[in-house]
């Protein structure tokens, strides 16, 4: 089968992720040229590839097949729109987009193209739950009942974020509260297998930061009357919250799972809780190309690629990016007027 050359848009911390992924894991693609950001032409000298001083010359290059918008998301739009039209396959940094109405315009931009459009589900492909997802599917929990997920950050985090990615302060953007709800909306999806269908929830922000809230908790209401709760902050005061970085709890009628991406998966069951997994560790700033971080976005861009050799749609799709940008789109809609909001919106 072809080999997919890839273009990378962005040479941020993720355009590095993804360069290594492309280069240096992912079967039957290859790294062609990398544009966008301050960085690029060090990107592209580190992997020996071209560095292209627009994204239009990039799309113009026949030999690239394929690009990942590794972008703040306010601009994912007008990219994927030139890259649909370039007839290039597109995989998509998450949020999908700030905004439902978007997330529509990108997919029917694709689908009128007939290219792939994917999008960045991390969780998706970690050990750790896929490990919780298996125990859910062959009915270790029996059905689901309840769902809580934290994701909470001290505000010192926060402040260095915004210092160093300073889109994140753009009202066009999602921000920091989309950056990382979109991975907890899909993870719920994901797990019960279920949409959305009612949210109601509270957004502020305690702090001077600009940009979209930065504290939003939600009850989200499942089809199945399965319950669920989201807490996102990154303004919590050090030494911030033990364990709730990236946390999940799943409560069914029989059992309970308790994770935490980077520290434990537990299984409550009759009497007692017992530990699963354990997941390997490492230093997330320190270890950028580090294989066990890697993983799961290995995991992303090989079923990006298969899909395209394949010629079959992605199994992480628009589709898919939309539903998770939509439950995050209602929690503010919700804030704004006090009022649950029913979905599809």
């Amino acid at each position: 089968m072809q080999t997919i050359g890839v273009g990378m848009v962005g040479s941020g911390f993720m355009g590095l992720t993804y360069s290594e992924v492309v280069a240096r894991h992912a079967v039957g693609c290859r790294l062609v040229a990398v544009t966008g950001g301050r960085r690029s032409e060090q990107l592209a000298k580190d992997y020996g590839v071209a560095a292209e001083t627009s994204i239009d010359a990039l799309l113009a290059r026949d030999d690239v097949q394929a690009v990942v918008l590794a972008t703040p998301d306010q601009n994912r739009l007008e990219l994927t729109a030139k890259a649909a039209a370039a007839g290039k396959h597109v995989l998509a940094e998450k949020p999908m987009a700030p905004t439902v109405a978007e997330c529509d315009r990108m997919i029917a931009a694709c689908t009128a193209a007939r290219i792939n459009l994917a999008v960045v589900k991390t969780e998706r492909f970690r050990k750790i739950t896929r490990k919780a997802k298996e125990l859910i599917d062959q009915g270790t929990l029996g059905p689901l009942q309840m769902l809580r997920t934290v994701s909470a950050f001290p505000l010192p985090l926060a402040k260095q974020l915004f210092e160093e990615r300073q889109w994140m302060a753009d009202p066009r953007s999602g921000g920091l509260f989309m950056g990382m709800a979109s991975h907890n909306t899909d993870f719920l999806r994901w797990l019960t297998g279920r949409n959305a269908v009612k949210v109601f929830a509270q957004a502020t922000t305690f702090s001077d930061l600009p940009g979209p809230p930065l504290s939003v908790m939600a009850q989200i209401v499942f089809e199945g009357n399965i319950m669920a709760q989201m807490w996102i902050t990154a303004e919590l005061p050090n030494p911030s919250l033990p364990s709730s970085e990236v946390r999940f709890q799943v409560f069914g009628r029989d059992a309970m799972i308790d994770l935490e991406n980077f520290e434990y998966l537990d299984v409550g069951q009759g009497e007692k809780w017992e530990r699963i997994y354990t997941p390997e560790r490492f230093d997330y700033l320190k270890e950028p190309k580090s294989p066990i971080r890697l993983f799961p976005h290995i995991g992303v861009v090989q079923e990006f690629i298969d899909s395209i050799r394949e010629e079959r749609p992605p199994k992480v799709g628009g589709t898919e990016g939309r539903a998770a940008v939509e439950i995050c789109e209602a929690c503010l809609i919700s804030a704004q007027t006090g009022q649950a909001v029913s979905l599809p919106l």
